[in-house]
């Protein structure tokens, strides 16, 4: 139960940042364009590469389990899940599961967009 606690903490921050991000993007940059959306999915993935390399080579084994959900699966998770995504992606790639990471991230990009015309579709057809 102290493992959902922390994820919801930290998804919570991550969550609020990202709100923050859109704000100031809409605000600067305008609307015409997801650049909230871009700048979180982008400064996501490469804290995502950050935090990965430092806890691969750097940490040691003093950084906590929980520690890694707070900031992996919560604070970036509530941010962006796409740097989530891209890590899933890359650490398949280095396995050498080359297809395997090409099947995930067409079938991801893919299937969440379908998947997303889907449920639009049914919404309609309802209404």
């Amino acid at each position: 139960m102290t493992a959902f606690l922390i994820v919801f903490l930290g998804a919570g921050l991550g969550g609020a940042a990202r709100h923050a991000l859109n704000l100031g993007c809409a605000r600067w940059c305008g609307l015409d364009f997801p650049w909230g959306t871009t700048a979180a999915n982008l400064a996501g993935s490469f804290a995502m590469g950050l935090l990965a390399g430092w806890l691969a080579f750097r940490a040691g084994e003093g950084f906590t389990q929980q520690a890694k959900l707070f900031l992996a699966t919560g604070v970036l998770g509530g941010f962006t899940t796409f740097s989530a995504f891209s890590l899933d992606a890359v650490l398949l790639w280095e396995r050498g599961e080359a297809m395997s990471a090409a099947l995930y991230v067409g079938g991801s990009v893919a299937g969440s967009i379908l998947a997303l015309v889907a449920g639009l579709s049914l919404m309609r057809s309802l209404a």
